[in-house]
């Protein structure tokens, strides 16, 4: 990790659940620790992991699509293009889920999709694309790349954060279980 990437992990906010239940009503397992997402978030797990995001169609059917996000102070940021069936799900109804399978952890964050456009927010989030190899920038309000999926459109491609209520984490690894944290 860079000692650019240990100074941001110092900055960061650090959400806490209001509530932990845990789902695993079989046995008698113990909540999950939001520590061990959160770590495992913090130190980039990310940007080598897919990621889904999941939205819903004005005429109510779901659309899931596969995306590349980024965990920014507490939060999960994603992009797209502004002519994407997601961008344009989105737009009607900011409803949203993004799931990912990390090392020994699968997570589902459900929550609303913030467009992102402040300048520092989107500054932040492309250096954090950057540190995972992906040459992201800003520019006016969204971001530029040399690359991205084909199916994305022109650049400049928006960037949202998951406003996350509630995250949902099955473990794939000792300690099993599976826990809903809420925020």
């Amino acid at each position: 990790m860079s000692s650019r990437s240990r100074r941001g992990l110092s900055d960061m906010t650090s959400r806490e659940p209001t509530a932990t239940t845990p789902l695993d009503k079989t046995s008698e397992t113990e909540p999950l620790a939001w520590k061990r997402a959160r770590d495992l978030l913090d130190a980039g797990a990310l940007a080598e992991a897919a990621c889904f995001l999941g939205t819903v169609r004005p005429d109510g059917r779901p659309h899931s699509a596969r995306i590349g996000a980024a965990w920014y102070d507490g939060n999960v940021y994603f992009q797209t293009g502004q002519q994407t069936r997601k961008a344009r799900n989105l737009e009607v109804n900011p409803a949203c889920t993004l799931s990912t399978s990390l090392t020994g952890i699968d997570l589902v964050f459900e929550g609303l999709a913030e467009r992102i456009t402040d300048g520092p927010t989107l500054e932040a989030v492309a250096a954090v694309w950057r540190e995972g190899g992906w040459a992201a920038e800003v520019s006016r309000d969204g971001i530029v790349a040399p690359y991205n999926a084909p199916g994305t459109g022109p650049p400049p491609w928006q960037v949202y954060r998951v406003a996350a209520h509630t995250v949902f984490g099955v473990a794939t690894a000792e300690p099993y279980g599976a826990t809903r944290w809420q925020f």
